[in-house]
């Protein structure tokens, strides 16, 4: 895929390429696909952002309460987008213990209490190890904090999405998995 195209689709066809970058809300697409043509995927990133940024704050956080928690009950259920269930094994979270399996419970129910939306994290950028110790880390914040932090977790997620869908000249809106 090129920008070429992607500048040219119809507001139809970018939204069902692109609505699913952002965890079930192809809202940010809709607004993204106005404000073409973009010179190159930054830019198109950027206005993706800048869609999110402008946003009322409630939208904003109902958009971060679409994401799943870490292995949690979507991945059981098999109910995540297909391009979570790749980033969640890439980091080996879908083969945790059953003692690291209750401790990402009990981190995901903890933080979820504490900030109310899910810990968010480009899990691509670490292992296992590290994603546990962020958890611990990012669970002391206060919630404004981690708010901007899981939008910056976002924006890492969005690029490398939006890099995987430009490299294989994906042409569909990412599915709901399978499993």
């Amino acid at each position: 895929m090129d920008l070429n195209a992607v500048n040219a689709m119809t507001a139809e066809n970018f939204v069902a390429t692109f609505g699913g970058v952002f965890e079930h809300s192809p809202w940010v697409a809709q607004e993204t696909c106005k404000v073409r043509p973009f010179a190159s995927v930054e830019q198109m990133h950027g206005a993706m952002f800048n869609a999110v940024r402008t946003a009322p704050h409630a939208k904003i956080h109902t958009l971060l309460a679409m994401h799943p928690d870490l292995a949690g009950k979507e991945a059981r259920e098999g109910s995540m987008t297909s391009s979570s269930v790749a980033e969640q094994a890439s980091a080996r979270l879908d083969a945790l213990s059953a003692p690291e399996m209750r401790k990402m419970s009990e981190l995901n129910a903890a933080y979820r209490t504490r900030h109310n939306f899910p810990f968010i994290i480009a899990v691509r950028n670490y292992s296992k190890e590290e994603i546990f110790a962020e958890f611990e880390r990012r669970l002391q914040h206060d919630s404004m904090t981690e708010f901007s932090n899981a939008l910056e977790q976002i924006s890492d997620i969005v690029g490398m999405r939006l890099e995987r869908i430009f490299a294989n000249g994906k042409t569909s809106a990412p599915v709901l998995a399978s499993v």
